[in-house]
């Protein structure tokens, strides 16, 4: 309504307006015939309740980008307590690992007694196989969750930056998420 008034007044008041010949309020002035197509057109906006509508779709916009935001935190707390639950496994593998060694020397130690060169062959392949068994754990542990993180980012991302970004834009915040689930993975 006030855009409405301020349309009028302006045409009313407007130079090229007043320049104009005859009365002003006159079907034969081009001017006054302006101002009543856009009037016309302006209330023919509000009889359709086109600003309604507008609103309305900016409104639902607005809530399915609020959805996908959700969706992307949710996507992101999954994330985390995947990450959570490797690094678990990984201390239970390193405490196994821990209580292998500590197995290995106790055997060694009882070993003695009876042979010392058998003890150190033993111990020698106890603690391979330790090592062996932990580098292994660890790093598949590892793989797993920089796998899993990984594809649940990119996922997210994707879904989110496509529907909002250019390619250029898309392809610039997709080196980033990676980069910072490098960062968080290290």
């Amino acid at each position: 309504m006030r855009f409405t008034l301020t349309v009028a007044l302006t045409g009313l008041f407007a130079t090229p307006a007043l320049a104009a010949k005859g009365p002003f309020f006159s079907l034969t002035n081009t001017d006054f015939v302006v101002l009543l197509g856009l009037l016309v057109f302006i209330g023919i906006l509000f009889y359709f309740k086109v600003p309604g509508l507008l609103g309305g779709m900016l409104d639902k916009r607005a809530d399915d980008i609020r959805a996908e935001l959700e969706e992307a935190r949710r996507l992101r707390e999954e994330a985390q307590t995947l990450l959570a639950s490797y690094e678990r496994k990984q201390k239970e593998v390193q405490e196994q690992a821990d209580r292998i060694v500590s197995s290995a020397k106790e055997e060694a130690n009882a070993a003695a007694e009876k042979a010392k060169l058998d003890l150190e062959k033993s111990v020698t392949r106890r603690m391979a196989a330790a090592a062996e068994q932990i580098g292994s754990a660890e790093a598949s542990a590892i793989k797993e969750v920089r796998d899993q993180a990984a594809s649940i980012a990119i996922a997210a991302a994707r879904d989110v930056i496509a529907k909002q970004m250019t390619a250029a834009q898309g392809g610039q915040l997709i080196d980033d998420a990676i980069a910072q689930v490098e960062t968080k993975l290290h």
